[in-house]
Parts: structure tokens; C-alpha cells; sequence
């Protein structure tokens, strides 16, 4: 063996052993989420206590598995979903719950369904991630979801790649061309896999336990002056409590994350911030919007006010800042907030002055 041979064993090596690992916590993390969508389904239908929790039976859930990474109310919705959409991977489950020694619920026995199947279950469950099944769980018909599964196994397609032949119709576009091999080969990727893609994939870094680092998601710029941010708000004197940076919200396999999240001990109200390194656009005050209603409806606790949003757009050659107070009741509340919080002036200061020190 010449040194050049010694490189190459340790690159294929390393390639090789790692795709392994990844595909192994794959495999475990897409047996885990489909237990759990199993348990809830069951409780639901069976559950001694079910009418207690009712419609709220999610959100007490949630709340109650706080101290578990990746139980937010919108995973266990996808777990749910997932689920009742692969029920009839029930068989091939029961032997996993049993290898793995995993306690079942009251019923003691999955429920299995006919179906024909397109794939085995193995192959399915061992090529595609959590991520993947997200994807086709958003299609409206089994007919479609067969389809997009063989083909993103036979090309093995990335997340992206399944979304993107979900997003252009492929399905649809495939059954109505005459050359449909042609169509499908305009969708392959010729990328390797690389290993390094796992740290933007928030369901594998839930499941393993690992922090999601704000280096993953931003640019150098972007996260000296969110760095800088924190400090001057905190600093200001003015109520402000940090509690979170780069806050993710999730909604199926689209992730949010909003820069900074203070609590504001005199208005009662969460603060969101989020920075723009471009400039400003009608879609950056739709994104805070969003933001806004998902604490309204998941943040919010008794005694709270709504929380208010501050966009900062942060350009060579301009600035801005926008205040977000959709929802608030009335002009009343409005001055309050606006009396309270950094006035739009002293906020533009501090974008001008962190774009000068870059």
C-alpha cells in the first residue's frame, strides 16, 4: 500500500461508516415517531382518562414532556400523522416494539391493515428518513404517496429532492407524458451524500440530543450583530429578559427560526426579534406575522399580552425597523408598547453603527 492508497482506504472508510451510522439513528428515530404517533392514536380511542384531556390532549401532552427534546406539540401532531398514514407498517412494528423490549399501551397489539404494498417495509423504513416521510405525508391519496416513495428510494432522492418533485408535480406530470422515464431522470441529483447536511436537520438533532448552533443557520455578519443585539437590549435597562436565540417553530418540515425572544417583565409580553441582513420586503412582515400568531396561540400564558414583533433590515445602504403590533386590541395598547419598547430611532442607530464597525 503507497501513501495515496492509505488516503483513499481512510476517505472510503470514513464515507462508508458514516452513511452506516446515520442510516442506523434513521432507522431508530422513524421506529420511535411511529410508536409514538401509535400511543397517541390508542390513548385517543381507548385511554381510561381520554375525556379529560379532549381536544386539548396535544397541547397537555406537550407540556407535560417539556424536559424531552423534540415532543413539541407540532411533532407529536406529525407523529399522529404519520402513523394513521402508515398504519400498515403495524406487522413489521410489533417485532421492533418487541426486540426492543419497548412497553406497549393497554391493547398490547398493533392493528394492522391490508394494503398492497409498492415496497417492503423494510426497505422503505431503512432508505427513508423521518424527514422524507414528512414530505409524503402531505400528499392527498396513497396512489401518490406509492409513487413518490419507489422513486425516491430507486433514486435516492435527499429531503429536497422528494419536495421539490412533490412541489412540480411530478406525479401528475409523470402519468400524463409519454416518456416517463425522461421525466423522472430530469430529477436526480448527482450530489453524494455528505454527512455534514445532518447538522440542518432538526428532527435528527432532536432525537440525538444535540444543540442546534446558530452557526448552522447565519453568516458571520448577521450573527456579530444579533451577538451585539442581546447585550444592548439587556443592557437598556428597560424590562427586558432574554429567554431565547434563534427560537425554532416548526411546521411539518418547514423550520422558522426568529433571531432573538425576550420576555418583557413591565409589559407582560414576549418581544420577537428578527434581523435581516438584506433589505426589507412585504414577506418579512408576513414572516413576523406568523411568528406573532404561533405565540399567541402557543407562548401566551395567563396574564400575558400579546407579544409584539420588531423587525430590523440591515443593508449597506439602508435601514430599517418595523414594528409588528398586528392583533393588538387597540391604540391603547399600542402607545403602551411603543412608550416601553426601544423607539424606532435609538434601534436604527445601532444597525448604522454594527454595518460601519463591518
Amino acid at each position: 500500500m503507497n501513501f495515496e492508497q492509505l488516503i483513499q482506504s481512510i476517505e472510503s472508510t470514513h464515507v462508508q461508516l458514516s452513511s452506516q451510522a446515520v442510516k442506523q439513528v434513521n432507522y431508530l428515530q422513524t421506529i420511535r415517531n411511529w410508536l409514538i404517533g401509535y400511543y397517541i392514536v390508542e390513548f385517543e380511542q381507548n385511554g381510561e382518562d381520554r375525556a379529560a384531556y379532549g381536544v386539548k390532549l396535544m397541547e397537555n401532552a406537550a407540556k407535560n414532556l417539556a424536559h424531552v427534546k423534540g415532543m413539541a406539540i407540532s411533532n407529536l401532531r406529525n407523529f399522529r400523522q404519520f402513523y394513521l398514514a402508515y398504519r400498515w407498517f403495524s406487522p413489521f412494528m410489533t417485532n421492533q416494539a418487541t426486540f426492543f423490549q419497548i412497553r406497549q399501551t393497554a391493547s398490547g397489539e398493533f392493528e394492522g391493515t391490508d394494503i398492497a404494498l409498492a415496497l417492503p417495509i423494510e426497505t422503505l423504513i431503512n432508505t427513508l428518513s423521518f424527514s422524507h416521510f414528512i414530505e409524503l405525508l402531505r400528499l392527498d391519496s396513497d396512489l401518490k404517496r406509492r409513487f413518490y416513495e419507489v422513486e425516491a428510494v430507486k433514486n435516492a432522492w435527499k429531503v429536497r429532492e422528494l419536495e421539490r418533485a412533490i412541489d412540480t408535480l411530478l406525479f401528475e406530470r409523470t402519468g400524463l407524458s409519454t416518456d416517463k422515464e425522461g421525466v423522472i431522470a430530469k430529477m436526480k441529483d448527482p450530489k453524494p451524500f455528505e454527512a455534514k447536511e445532518l447538522v440542518r436537520n432538526p428532527y435528527f438533532l432532536e432525537f440525538l440530543g444535540l444543540e442546534e448552533k446558530t452557526q448552522y443557520s447565519e453568516d458571520d455578519l448577521e450573527t456579530a450583530i444579533i451577538d451585539h443585539l442581546q447585550t444592548f437590549l439587556t443592557e437598556l435597562g428597560r424590562g427586558f429578559c432574554f429567554e431565547s436565540r434563534q427560537k425554532r417553530i416548526t411546521f411539518g418540515n418547514t423550520h422558522y427560526r426568529i433571531d432573538l425572544v425576550f420576555y418583557h417583565r413591565i409589559l407582560k409580553c414576549h418581544v420577537l426579534i428578527d434581523l435581516k441582513v438584506g433589505k426589507f420586503n412585504h414577506a418579512d412582515s408576513g414572516q413576523m406575522l406568523l411568528y406573532l400568531n404561533y405565540f399567541r396561540k402557543h407562548e401566551m400564558t395567563e396574564g400575558d399580552n400579546p407579544p409584539v414583533g420588531i423587525i430590523l433590515c440591515a443593508d449597506k445602504d439602508d435601514a430599517l425597523v418595523e414594528y409588528a403590533t398586528a392583533g393588538l386590541e387597540n391604540e391603547l395598547f399600542i402607545s403602551k408598547y411603543m412608550l416601553q419598547l426601544p423607539d424606532k430611532q435609538t434601534l436604527l442607530n445601532f444597525i448604522e453603527t454594527e454595518l460601519r464597525n463591518h
